[in-house]
């Protein structure tokens, strides 16, 4: 991988994993465009890099949040900061579940299958032009709430489905409060990112053996750059109701995808 291609693909998974178009489906899509012939142990380590820019950015976003959590439940009171953790905690559930058992058939359904991202990307649309048409309340999450909602982050494991935005788009239709609904979605995903950072360094399935790491530098920084300002864009998009925009996008390139899955 060049170093082009690299800032590339880093941009791409900055602003993706916040913008509500999903960011595995897009990865897939610029892997397509840009012929990306890497061996699966550094495609691996690169996604990995990539994911640990945005989880980073995401910390530096939300710093003052999660210091008051952290703050808040070293009171080890039942209080609100302690709550919001155990609903954090509670939203992994189905992931967890995901990636422990149904792993190996979620892998197969990655490399280049343009025609699954593209239906996703469809999917995708959808949730968030529902989204957007939901009215705003002052309700935060419940611990009902982030199950429900935690089903639709592991759904979003699917090349195609936004995370961000099935997650948002599901927190808001359960009729949550939109700015609450974008933090939890933010932060819930920061310990699944680095639960899984930490089992693929752990399998040995990467190797860090003939790595371009000037690439993975690069990769890195062009990732938690994009990744500051989408995530900081996103929370306003949020609150102004402006999701529909990225239906719009998200259907046509999900339908140009199947044109080209299916006319190629």
């Amino acid at each position: 991988m060049n170093i082009i291609d690299a800032i590339i693909l880093g941009i791409i998974q900055g602003l993706t994993e916040f913008l509500p178009v999903s960011s595995s489906g897009h990865l897939e899509l610029g892997k397509a465009i840009l012929g990306d012939n890497s061996v699966p142990e550094e495609s691996l380590l690169f996604t990995v890099v990539l994911h640990f820019a945005t989880a980073l950015s995401t910390i530096v976003v939300f710093r003052k949040d999660i210091l008051d959590l952290i703050k808040g439940a070293l009171k080890f009171k039942w209080n609100d900061d302690l709550q919001f953790i155990v609903k954090i905690g509670i939203s992994m559930i189905p992931a967890v579940i995901v990636g422990l058992f149904f792993e190996e058939q979620l892998e197969a359904l990655f490399g280049g299958n343009i025609l699954l991202v593209g239906c996703m990307l469809i999917v995708t649309a959808l949730l968030l032009f529902l989204a957007d048409k939901a009215k705003d309340t002052n309700k935060k999450v419940t611990f009902a709430n982030a199950f429900v909602i935690g089903i639709s982050q592991a759904i979003a494991m699917l090349p195609g489905i936004s995370r961000s935005g099935s997650t948002i788009s599901t927190s808001v239709l359960l009729g949550n409060d939109k700015t609450k609904a974008a933090r939890f979605s933010f932060l819930m995903v920061v310990p699944l990112i680095f639960g899984k950072m930490a089992k693929d360094v752990l399998s040995g399935d990467i190797s860090l053996e003939s790595q371009n790491f000037t690439a993975l530098s690069i990769g890195f920084v062009a990732a938690f750059v994009a990744g500051l300002f989408a995530c900081t864009w996103m929370i306003a998009l949020v609150k102004k109701s402006k999701l529909s925009y990225f239906a719009i996008y998200c259907a046509v390139v999900g339908v140009i995808a199947i044109a080209v899955a299916l006319f190629n």
